[in-house]
């Protein structure tokens, strides 16, 4: 790091890993903007009524509280002290789940990164929210999103869709890169399943590198020509409480380098359908069995003795 460009934020390669060969991929993922729109007729479609924006990089921060393996920082809306957003990074150093839903399947490939909402005053008794994300990289940024459905929600209850938005080369099927999340947030901190709630993407457009840059000191000191995407996560659907409710909204997400980690079945529920499926096969096979002995024996029964 030189600290004295850094510091100056006014140019790029202040910020370096040697030797410049051994990187293989990079990405960063910029929580740019909280959006807030008035959703009175309760349809959850965000196209008019917003607010203005609150633009993350002008919130004040605290300090960050390193805890373990996990980092929180948390921001509230200048000049005001009602609510906060914040976040916590959390890193790994092998597979496994976190105790709390979602309980996304992580590895030491990847972090993850919650993002609630707490306290903050709503412009209106009917607000929703969007949170507006950017993922910047170099020759091949995050630029679609996949949606890959499951048969067992035993791990996020009433959930069996994951999205996934990952960075490819050439459109090949190999992942770089990723950002995934359950569309599912949460309207309490302790997340249960009455406390669920929707949420939904836009399709990632890409975005003004320049003006990523601009906002963020990491980025510009990293990126010479960041190439960027966009994309926004609005929580709730029609009919579903408004954020005033619990006052609180929490999402997490999973970044990470490589392909995603990919659910599968646990256990509990292998024997569990081992033994569903089992149990009527071998049933099904001594039934069939026996039939075929007491056939062949009253065939045998029935047979006439030999005129000698």
């Amino acid at each position: 790091v030189n600290w004295r460009q850094f510091l100056a934020r006014n140019t790029s390669g202040s910020l370096t890993v040697e030797p410049q060969s051994s990187i293989l991929y990079s990405t960063a993922v910029v929580f740019s903007r909280l959006l807030e729109y008035d959703d009175e007729n309760n349809t959850a479609e965000a196209t008019s009524n917003f607010f203005p924006a609150y633009e993350l990089q002008d919130f004040s921060w605290s300090r960050m509280n390193l805890s373990d393996h996990t980092a929180v920082l948390c921001g509230s809306v200048p000049r005001s002290s009602n609510g906060s957003l914040c976040l916590q990074l959390s890193v790994f150093g092998s597979e496994g789940r976190a105790e709390l839903w979602p309980r996304l399947l992580h590895s030491a490939n990847s972090s993850q990164v919650e993002v609630w909402l707490n306290g903050l005053l709503p412009r209106s008794n009917t607000s929703r929210f969007i949170l507006e994300l950017q993922a910047v990289g170099g020759a091949y940024p995050l630029s679609k999103v996949d949606d890959i459905q499951f048969i067992d929600d035993e791990y996020t209850p009433s959930i069996f869709k994951v999205s996934q938005w990952v960075s490819s080369a050439n459109d090949s099927s190999d992942v770089l890169g990723f950002i995934q999340w359950k569309p599912v947030a949460y309207r309490k901190s302790c997340p249960a399943l009455e406390d669920a709630t929707p949420c939904r993407n836009s399709d990632p457009l890409a975005q003004s590198g320049n003006t990523t840059t601009a906002s963020s000191a990491l980025i510009q000191a990293f990126y010479s020509d960041p190439k960027t995407m966009g994309m926004n996560v609005s929580f709730g659907m029609a009919g579903e409480p408004f954020y005033n409710s619990t006052m609180f909204l929490s999402w997490t997400m999973l970044v990470g380098v490589g392909s995603p980690p990919v659910d599968s079945f646990s256990p509990m529920v292998i024997g569990i359908m081992t033994a569903g499926l089992g149990i009527p096969i071998v049933l099904l096979l001594v039934g069939g069995v026996y039939l075929f002995f007491m056939k062949k024996k009253e065939t045998s029964e029935m047979a006439y003795e030999p005129i000698n």
